[in-house]
């Protein structure tokens, strides 16, 4: 089993990179493979809704940034943790552009666990927080909780690790994914079968 992390930092090995890192250590003592993605520094398209990847097998037809890179490593990934800073109380400008397309153009995504980790100076890690996790809640994504909401306060990665609290807490998500797979895969083995799906409704309000 694996889970991909997503750093959105421009910063490779910020404050984000930080928290997921010790996510990634909980998991890993738990036997699960991990690996950090960065989406790096540079300028990332938003989606332009061309439906230009309903085309091309799930791939996005803008091929100059990560966002593609990160779609051919998620068909192996069996969870998703994505990770951002705080920008004006919001994810990462990088982050949102990536994740609009990676979920828009994508697919295969439901029913594998996600969740956001949200890192801040000071204020905005619930807003944050609260935009990451609808990505999920449109996706049929299970979401992994852990003993508090999934945030880290610093302006520094050794400020981030004197934030006790916030260094458990990404601990205890890692314990708390890892037991979620572990659970899914069980079922698996027992022959629990995901939920039936309807055909998809769509309906507009006009008025």
């Amino acid at each position: 089993m694996k889970v991909l992390l997503i750093n959105g930092s421009p910063k490779a090995k910020g404050c984000t990179y930080t928290a997921l890192s010790e996510v990634a250590k909980a998991l890993e003592n738990e036997g699960i493979e991990t690996e950090i993605f960065h989406v790096g520094n540079k300028p990332i398209r938003g989606c332009i809704s061309c439906n230009g990847c309903s085309n091309t097998d799930g791939i996005c037809v803008f091929n100059d940034d990560p966002v593609n890179a990160a779609l051919e490593k998620a068909k192996e990934a069996d969870g998703f943790i994505f990770g951002s800073p705080v920008h004006y109380a919001s994810a990462s400008g990088l982050i949102t552009s990536f994740l609009d397309r990676f979920f828009y153009a994508g697919s295969g995504f439901e029913y594998k666990p996600g969740a956001a980790v949200v890192s801040c100076r000071r204020g905005g890690s619930t807003a944050t927080f609260d935009q990451l996790n609808k990505y999920f809640t449109i996706s049929n994504m299970p979401i992994v909780s852990s003993q508090y909401w999934n945030m880290v306060h610093g302006n520094t990665p050794d400020e981030v690790k004197q934030d006790l609290e916030g260094m458990q807490t990404m601990r205890t998500l890692g314990k708390n994914m890892a037991w979620l797979l572990k659970c899914i895969h069980a079922g698996k083995e027992a022959g629990i079968t995901y939920p039936e799906q309807e055909p998809r409704a769509v309906t507009n309000f006009i008025r």
